[in-house]
C-alpha cells in the first residue's frame, strides 16, 4: 500500500469511528487507538502536502485563526417560527393549516425538540461540505464553515453527489458546559453564561481550534431542497439525513392530528429537565411537503410550522434597588436590582419594569421578595410581588421626575416618560451604541461599555466621532484593557462599517419611526440619502407602507441643523450613503403593481420569488382584493385563484410569469 492509499484507509477508518462515535453513541475501537491513527494521518499529510484535502478528518482539531468572517447570502431564507403558547392556539394553528389546504381531514404532523442552540445552514456538492453559515438576518449569514468542521457529528462528506442544502442546530450539552465552567473558575476567568450562548459563541470563533476545544454537537432537522431531490414528506427527508451520516434527534415523532400533537407536548412538560440539552418548546410541522408552499409565509414565518414554547419558569427573589435609564430617544426606563439568581439557565440580577404605571400596578417595595421569569426565555420581568412576604418599614418605589444624567425634568407622553434634552450624555450615549448595533451599523466588538468609556474620556461625543477614532490610537492603547490588537480590531471594525448598505446608515441614524423593515423600503425607494433628505411629504406618502406619521417623522429629521451636520461629517469622513442592494434602474412589467403569489412553483420558491418581484418594483401581499393587479399563480392553487377570477384579477401562470422575467433579463 502506497502512501496516498494509507491516507485515504486513514481517512476512511476516522470518518467511520467518528461516526460511530458521535452521531451512534457507540465505539468500535478505544480512544487510545483512535488518537494513535489520527497522529499517523496528520503526519502523513504534513510530510505529503500535495495529498491535504479539506475534507479530512485531520481538520477536526481546528485549522489557521481567521481574521473575519465572510458574509453568505442564502440561497434560501433562514425564517423564523411563529409561536404558540397554550392548546388553544395550537388548535387556531391546525385550524388555519386545514383551511389553507382547502379540506377538513385529520392533517399529519412530525414534532420535534426545540433545541435551544444555534441555527446552521451546510451546503453540500458532490458529497462535499461547501459551505456553512449562520442565520445571520434571514437573507445574509456569516460563513463559519472552518469552525462547522470541528464538530464531529457533521460529516465533512456524505454519500448523495447532488447539491443538498440542509440546516440544524449547533448546541452544547449541559455536561460539556458544567465541565468548561468548572475549567474557567479553576482559571479564574469569567464563566460562561448558559449553553446556548457558549454555543453560538464558540461558533464564532475566529480561531477554529477554540471551537474544537468547545466539544459542540450539532442535530439536523431540515433538508432545504427535499422535494426537488425526490422526497414527499417531512419525516422522508430525516429518514435521508440519518442515512447520509447526520445526527437526527431520536426524539422525533410522526403523529396525526392535533390532538396527539398536544398529548406529545404534554409528555415532555416535566422530561425536559432529563435532557442532555436545553431545549424551550416543540416544533411542528406539516409533514407532507407538497402541502407546504399551498400554505405558504408569511414575511418572516412559513405558515406550515410552528414553535410551541412552554411557559418560562418563575423563580424568587428579592428586589434590591430600582434603577432608570436613558434611552437613545430619552425614554425613561425603570429597572430592577434583583438578588442574582438563575433562571432558565442563566443568572439574573436585572429585570425590566417597563414603566410607572407597571411600577404602581405591582405596587412594588424596596426588600420585596418578587417572582421573575425570562419573557419568552429572553428577557427577565418581574411577574409577581409577594407583599405578605414584606417588611413593615419597606419603602414604596416612586417614578422620579428629573432624568438621572442630566437633571432635566421629565415629560410624561402616554405611560411613558422622557428626557427631551437631546444635549443630555445619557441620549448621547444610547444613540451611539444604537449606531454600533448589529441592527444598524455592526460595528463588531464596539460594544456597550466600550462605547460609555470612549463617550466619558472625551474621545466621542458623536456617531461622525466613531470614524475619526483612528486619529486617537496611540492614546487608546494607552488605556487601561486596550491593547495594539484590540485596538486595531476596532479601528479596522469600525472602517469597514462605512461600506453598509443605506438601509443599515438609515436605521444607525435613529430617525423617529423608522425600523428595519420601514429603512429597507425607502432605501430601495431612494437609493441616496441625499435624495431621501430632500423628499417632500408628497414623495413620502406616495410610498404604500409610509404614513403621515412616518413621513412627518423624516421630515422633521432632516430638517434639523444638527442632524444635517452629522450626514455631512459622515460623508467626509467616507461613510456609504446609497443603497448597495438588489434593485432595477429601468421600469418593468411588474414597476408599481400589486401582487399576490399562490400555488407551487418549479423554479422558484415562495421567499425567492417575493424578493425577485419585490426587486422589480412589484409590491407582493398575501390576500387577493379589488386592489390587487394580478395572481402569479403555480400548481396546486386555492381559494385564491377563485377569489382572482371573480374580481377579474390578471392570473399569470409560471410558464408566462418565466417569459416576462426574461424579457425584463432579471
Amino acid at each position: 500500500m502506497d502512501i496516498e492509499q494509507r491516507i485515504q484507509r486513514l481517512r476512511q477508518l476516522l470518518n467511520q469511528y467518528n461516526h460511530e462515535y458521535y452521531v451512534l453513541n457507540q465505539s468500535s475501537i478505544d480512544d487510545a487507538t483512535y488518537d494513535q491513527l489520527m497522529k499517523e494521518l496528520i503526519a502523513l499529510e504534513k510530510a505529503n502536502p500535495q495529498f491535504v484535502s479539506p475534507h479530512s478528518p485531520s481538520v477536526r482539531v481546528g485549522g489557521a485563526v481567521q481574521a473575519s468572517f465572510k458574509k453568505i447570502k442564502h440561497a434560501r431564507m433562514m425564517l423564523s417560527l411563529a409561536n404558540a403558547y397554550d392548546a388553544n392556539d395550537l388548535v387556531q394553528f391546525d385550524r388555519r393549516v386545514q383551511e389553507g389546504l382547502n379540506r377538513r381531514e385529520v392533517v399529519p404532523y412530525v414534532c420535534e425538540l426545540k433545541i435551544d442552540g444555534l441555527a446552521i445552514s451546510i451546503e453540500y456538492r458532490q458529497g462535499k461540505m461547501v459551505y456553512a453559515a449562520t442565520r445571520g438576518d434571514g437573507e445574509v449569514g456569516e460563513d463559519v464553515t472552518e469552525n462547522i468542521k470541528t464538530i464531529k457529528s457533521i460529516p465533512l462528506t456524505i454519500a448523495d453527489q447532488r447539491t443538498i442544502e440542509v440546516r440544524g442546530e449547533v448546541l452544547m450539552t449541559r455536561a460539556v458546559f458544567k465541565q468548561l465552567n468548572e475549567e474557567r473558575l479553576r482559571l479564574g476567568e469569567p464563566l460562561l453564561a448558559n449553553p446556548r450562548n457558549a454555543a453560538a459563541g464558540s461558533i464564532r470563533q475566529l480561531d477554529p481550534t477554540m471551537t474544537a476545544s468547545r466539544q459542540l454537537d450539532c442535530y439536523l432537522y431540515y433538508v432545504v431542497n427535499a422535494s426537488e431531490l425526490g422526497m414527499s414528506t417531512h419525516q422522508e427527508a430525516l429518514a435521508f439525513l440519518t442515512r447520509q451520516g447526520f445526527k437526527t434527534n431520536p426524539e422525533t415523532k410522526q403523529l396525526n392530528g392535533m390532538d396527539d400533537v398536544i398529548r406529545y407536548i404534554e409528555s415532555y412538560q416535566n422530561r425536559r429537565g432529563d435532557l442532555a440539552y436545553d431545549t424551550d418548546g416543540i416544533v411542528i410541522k406539516v409533514n407532507t411537503l407538497a402541502d407546504q408552499p399551498k400554505l405558504g409565509y408569511t414575511a418572516k414565518t412559513p405558515r406550515w410550522a410552528v414553535a410551541y414554547k412552554y411557559p418560562p419558569e418563575l423563580v424568587e427573589t428579592t428586589l434590591e434597588q430600582v434603577i432608570f435609564t436613558v434611552g437613545r430617544t430619552g425614554k425613561i426606563t425603570p429597572n430592577a436590582v434583583l438578588t442574582p439568581v438563575k433562571v432558565s439557565g442563566s443568572m439574573i440580577a436585572r429585570a425590566t419594569l417597563h414603566n410607572e404605571d407597571f411600577m404602581m400596578l405591582k405596587g412594588l417595595h424596596l426588600g420585596d421578595r418578587v417572582l421573575i421569569r425570562k419573557a419568552g426565555e429572553v428577557i427577565p420581568e418581574v411577574v409577581q410581588v409577594l407583599p405578605f412576604k414584606r417588611s413593615v418599614n419597606a419603602k414604596k418605589v416612586l417614578m422620579i421626575q428629573q432624568c438621572p444624567a442630566c437633571g432635566s425634568a421629565l415629560v410624561r407622553v402616554e405611560a411613558m416618560h422622557f428626557c427631551l434634552n437631546e444635549t443630555c450624555s445619557a441620549r448621547q450615549v444610547e444613540g451611539i451604541i444604537h449606531f454600533a448595533s448589529k441592527v444598524a451599523m455592526d460595528i463588531k466588538g464596539l460594544g456597550d461599555k466600550i462605547i460609555e468609556e470612549l463617550v466619558q474620556l472625551g474621545f466621542v461625543r458623536s456617531i461622525a466621532d466613531l470614524y475619526r477614532l483612528h486619529e486617537k490610537r496611540k492614546e487608546l492603547i494607552l488605556l487601561d484593557g486596550y491593547s495594539d490588537k484590540s485596538v486595531t480590531l476596532i479601528l479596522d471594525a469600525i472602517e469597514e462599517s462605512k461600506q453598509r448598505s443605506l438601509e443599515k446608515l438609515l436605521v444607525g441614524l435613529g430617525i423617529k419611526e423608522v425600523g428595519e423593515k420601514t429603512a429597507k423600503m425607502l432605501a430601495k425607494r431612494f437609493l441616496t440619502l441625499r435624495a431621501l433628505s430632500v423628499a417632500t411629504v408628497e414623495d413620502l406618502l406616495a410610498l404604500a407602507d409610509t404614513g403621515p406619521v412616518v413621513s412627518e417623522a423624516i421630515i422633521q429629521y432632516f430638517k434639523h441643523s444638527k442632524h444635517q451636520q452629522i450626514i455631512q461629517d459622515l460623508i467626509l469622513l467616507g461613510v456609504n450613503q446609497t443603497y448597495l442592494g438588489v434593485t432595477t434602474s429601468k421600469p418593468t412589467f411588474f414597476s408599481g403593481k400589486t401582487v399576490v403569489i399562490t400555488g407551487s412553483f418549479t423554479t422558484y420558491d415562495r421567499p425567492t420569488l417575493t424578493s425577485l418581484l419585490e426587486s422589480m418594483g412589484a409590491k407582493v401581499t398575501s390576500s387577493v382584493s379589488k386592489h390587487t393587479h394580478m395572481l402569479i399563480c403555480g400548481e396546486d392553487a386555492g381559494s385564491k385563484l377563485a377569489k382572482a377570477e371573480s374580481l377579474g384579477v390578471a392570473v399569470i401562470l409560471e410558464p408566462r410569469l418565466l417569459a416576462i422575467l426574461e424579457e425584463d433579463k432579471v
